[in-house]
């Protein structure tokens, strides 16, 4: 689970999310992301969203579903098609609670590897990428957002 403070409020930072679109903006470019779905998404419960990806040099179709979706609360994608057994991923945007303009983004993600059960190397590299890749998205969402207003 990942947490970011932000110094806007959740109808402010929402709709970047809620924007298909800025998924290539927050990913690493490294992983190569391509979408291969026409853009603009309509994000709704149902809506799909397919794109390309290279991991460890590897190229790979995903396809996630959205499962939930609660703007400017939450949001949950889950994998239809690509390189895990299981992939669910849940965005909360919650208010700070003393009242400021600050909303505290929360992403949590579920997964499990295909061909289970996988040696631990396999899930420490899983692990180690993903760390990086919500590292990356940590910088870039910062920049758009900024830190806590303190």
């Amino acid at each position: 689970m990942r947490e970011q403070w932000l110094a806007r409020t959740a109808p402010e930072v929402f709709p970047f999310f809620s924007d298909a679109g800025n998924l290539a903006r927050i990913t690493p470019p490294d992983l190569r992301f391509q979408f291969e779905c026409e853009l603009p998404v309509d994000m709704r419960v149902g809506a799909l969203i397919d794109y390309r990806l290279s991991l460890y040099r590897v190229p790979f179709r995903w396809r996630t579903r959205i499962t939930v979706w609660d703007p400017p609360h939450s949001f949950v994608d889950e994998s239809v098609r690509g390189p895990y057994r299981l992939w669910e991923h849940s965005h909360w945007f919650r208010p700070a609670a003393d009242g400021s303009r600050r909303t505290l983004m929360v992403d949590q993600v579920r997964y499990a590897l295909p061909f289970a059960p996988v040696g631990e190397i396999a899930h420490f590299l899983v692990r180690r990428k993903l760390e990086q890749i919500f590292d990356y998205r940590r910088e870039v969402v910062g920049e758009l957002f900024g830190g806590p207003a303190r």
